[in-house]
């Protein structure tokens, strides 16, 4: 099911010095009838079916609205056109169904030129975020390839049997591309060795995954992340970044299905998203789409998954302005 948003329900500080606006002052309700070249639309995926069949912690499907209150109040920096999108809501059991709605609005949304950055909802929210971009593609450029860098503690490559689940996506996304002759372009960095079994590193090495673990992502290694992507970019047109919440230290982001033991610290992510951007503009790749998954309020401690959550959407809308 789709919702419009109610745009009433943003709400912050209102200051009355000049030049003092906040987020909750600058998003408007998005019109797919107008052109947006350039705007961002923020899009939830209000799920956590996926989440439920994987045996996880219940509660992201009321991360979109917990994320949309942190972003309310924040300073607003950028030029680019801000818009919410509303919510793609996952009714029941219903997963397939709110994915392909997902795509359907991400697709809609790119059609009028701007970016989309969908905030989850369980990483379910990935397989829907990937279709809606290659549905885009292959209607207006079906010869771009497609990269995907995943921010998560986990590789999310189980088989989809008998059903898809939020540890499933990236499965399904390896088999998209083998039926439809692409390269599998995939990269997770923040990789929690024990949270994934030698299966899925397995099925890793056999689909040309690159990875890095949680112990080798921090503000030490940057030059070094930096020097692996150099190749991943030379080999792709379009970029999808998405962030799981549980790739960080359990300090930063209680609020997720599955916290970490260890994890990744923001300072880390918010400086590979600038390295990120640069490697974009080096290599010619638009960066089209990405996608922030697994927030859980049920689980939060003084909002901050949330607020992490919403400072790393604004650091993503500021290079969606650049």
């Amino acid at each position: 099911m789709f919702k419009p948003v109610d745009i009433s329900l943003w709400q912050g500080r209102v200051d009355s010095e000049p030049d003092a606006l906040r987020w909750h002052q600058v998003i408007k309700e998005w019109n797919a009838q107008q052109n947006n070249e350039a705007a961002a639309v923020l899009l939830g995926f209000s799920c956590d079916e996926g989440v439920r069949r994987n045996h996880g912690r219940p509660g992201a499907a009321d991360g979109p609205a917990a994320i949309r209150r942190a972003l309310g109040n924040l300073a607003w920096h950028h030029a680019v056109q801000l818009f919410d999108g509303g919510d793609v809501i996952c009714e029941g059991d219903q997963l397939e169904a709110a994915q392909l709605q997902l795509a359907q609005q991400v697709s809609t949304i790119l059609t009028t030129g701007a970016r989309p950055l969908i905030i989850g909802g369980g990483h379910e929210v990935a397989w829907g975020s990937f279709l809606g971009l290659s549905n885009y593609l292959q209607q207006t450029a079906p010869e771009r390839r497609i990269g995907i860098i995943n921010l998560d503690a986990h590789f999310d490559l189980r088989a989809p049997a008998p059903h898809a689940t939020s540890g499933t996506p990236f499965h399904q996304i390896a088999t998209w591309c083998s039926e439809h002759q692409h390269r599998f372009n995939y990269t997770v960095l923040g990789i929690n060795p024990v949270a994934n079994t030698e299966t899925l590193f397995e099925f890793a090495r056999e689909h040309n995954v690159t990875w890095r673990s949680d112990t080798e992502c921090t503000n030490h290694h940057l030059a070094s992340v930096a020097h692996q992507l150099e190749p991943f970019f030379q080999q792709i047109d379009e970029l999808y970044l998405t962030i799981c919440l549980d790739v960080f230290a359990p300090h930063t982001a209680p609020g997720v299905s599955a916290p970490s033991t260890v994890g990744i610290e923001p300072q880390f992510a918010l400086q590979l998203i600038g390295i990120i951007k640069a490697l974009c503009q080096q290599h010619n790749v638009t960066w089209r789409i990405s996608d922030i998954a697994e927030m859980n309020p049920t689980f939060d401690i003084d909002h901050r998954t949330a607020r992490l959550a919403a400072r790393l959407v604004d650091e993503i809308v500021k290079f969606y302005s650049q």
